[in-house]
């Protein structure tokens, strides 16, 4: 079994945020999904766990940060074309989120773009050329 990732994240209004999940592409599954939480999946290895406040503050005494306003996490993922990471991002603005909380990166072999979800969170989609991506450090340190 390959290694996957789940991501949980609080959220104010289940349903809501589980419509803008679904207008960007992830899939609900029903098996893991109830008043409480909503499992959604955007590939075999990334799956997000939208908890709501309540259950979140279940798993950890921590206090939940206000996502509005403070961030701890930015969660970039891959593309794959730059066209794709423009795709997400407005699904993302007309789904009713925050588009280019984070300034827009273009450096030719590399192009990100963020978005906010209604609770806040922060996503950047990416993609990097197949290029750069097999020189490694080396072709970013040519485009600063």
């Amino acid at each position: 079994m390959s290694q996957m990732i789940f991501i949980n994240l609080p959220v104010a209004d289940l349903d809501r945020a589980k419509q803008f999940y679904e207008a960007i592409g992830f899939r609900n599954d029903p098996r893991f999904t109830n008043d409480k939480a909503a499992a959604m999946t955007l590939s075999e290895t990334i799956h997000v766990m939208l908890l709501t406040h309540e259950f979140w503050a279940t798993f950890t005494d921590k206090r939940r940060v206000d996502a509005q306003t403070e961030a701890q996490v930015l969660l970039c993922i891959s593309r794959e074309s730059a066209e794709a990471v423009d795709a997400i991002t407005e699904a993302a603005g007309r789904a009713g989120g925050t588009l280019d909380p984070c300034p827009k990166q273009d450096h030719g072999f590399m192009y990100g773009r963020s978005f906010a979800d209604p609770d806040g969170h922060i996503w950047e989609p990416m993609w990097m050329s197949a290029e750069a991506i097999a020189e490694g450090p080396a072709a970013m340190s040519e485009a600063d």
